[in-house]
């Protein structure tokens, strides 16, 4: 597949169009920060946005592409922690030959354990995974670590790189962003103070987890070294993980503490695989 054909950049355009139809984007200042960053190999070009909003607390996109081996997309967007929204995220690697993706909308809290959660915002939207089952197959194994961040209507899927695959995944954009939104417009802000302070840490729980488990950080230290490489995951990629709360990641995740008190740097070390959809078409989890 000849990536330079493809493109992130109308994805980003996209939500960042609809966006604007709705509220208004403020820029922060970590996008002046991050926004002219220059790769080491000199072939990769990254752009870097960030935005809030009255109810976003974080709109940011990073996108790296280098035509002749790699295209990557990392988008999110956070709502403010008055509002126990879902959390948008758009994570694609794309080679030549493969194209690895996850897209969903991250539930706050785990729906295997909050069903009224799942109830609120999943189950008119159970349709959507559905829709994309086929053209963007279940990936493969995933550990349960993994599944308590996702959603039923998550798309995880691992498929060779095409034109089609790219439309398709864009459709898929198209429709979940815009499903965000709706949800965000809906959303009306928690005036009961501790439940606020309960989604602030659901928000620093999740960043937690994904400051430390990130795979695509063995690109941003080969790309810009490992300083700058953990200030764009901490800073950037997930900012407020450092200002939402002041729990450890093992705080959170004590099963990953080994014995000298460091964390466990293995992935998918937790739980049990599922090798397809553990939830059905009504979004019920299906696997024990």
């Amino acid at each position: 597949m000849d990536l330079s054909t493809l493109s992130y950049q109308k994805f980003v355009q996209f939500a960042l169009e609809q966006t604007n139809l709705r509220t208004t984007l403020t820029p922060l200042p970590s996008q002046e920060k991050f926004k002219s960053l220059k790769a080491n190999d000199n072939k990769s070009v990254l752009n870097a946005i960030s935005f809030c909003a009255p109810k976003i607390r974080l709109l940011r996109s990073l996108t790296i592409e280098d035509s002749q081996s790699m295209l990557v997309l990392d988008f999110a967007a956070f709502s403010k922690p008055e509002y126990d929204a879902p959390i948008f995220c758009a994570n694609a690697f794309t080679t030549p030959s493969r194209s690895i993706v996850v897209l969903d909308l991250n539930p706050l809290y785990d729906v295997t354990i909050h069903p009224d959660y799942k109830e609120k915002y999943y189950k008119k939207l159970m349709p959507l995974s559905e829709k994309y089952s086929e053209l963007l197959p279940w990936g493969g194994k995933l550990t349960s670590e993994s599944l308590k961040f996702f959603s039923p209507i998550v798309i995880w899927t691992t498929v060779a790189s095409s034109q089609l695959v790219h439309d398709v995944l864009f459709s898929a954009f198209v429709d979940y962003f815009k499903a965000w939104l709706e949800l965000i417009d809906e959303a009306t802000d928690e005036k009961d103070e501790s439940l606020v302070l309960l989604n602030r840490e659901a928000q620093h729980k999740y960043l937690t987890w994904r400051a430390e488990k990130d795979p695509g950080y063995s690109i941003l230290k080969k790309l810009f070294g490992e300083t700058l490489a953990k200030d764009l995951v901490r800073q950037f990629l997930f900012d407020g993980v450092d200002s939402l709360g002041s729990k450890t990641f093992l705080d959170y995740f004590p099963e990953y503490r080994l014995e000298n008190g460091t964390v466990n740097k293995k992935r998918s070390m937790v739980g049990k695989s599922y090798e397809t959809r553990p939830w059905n078409s009504a979004g019920e989890f299906i696997a024990d």
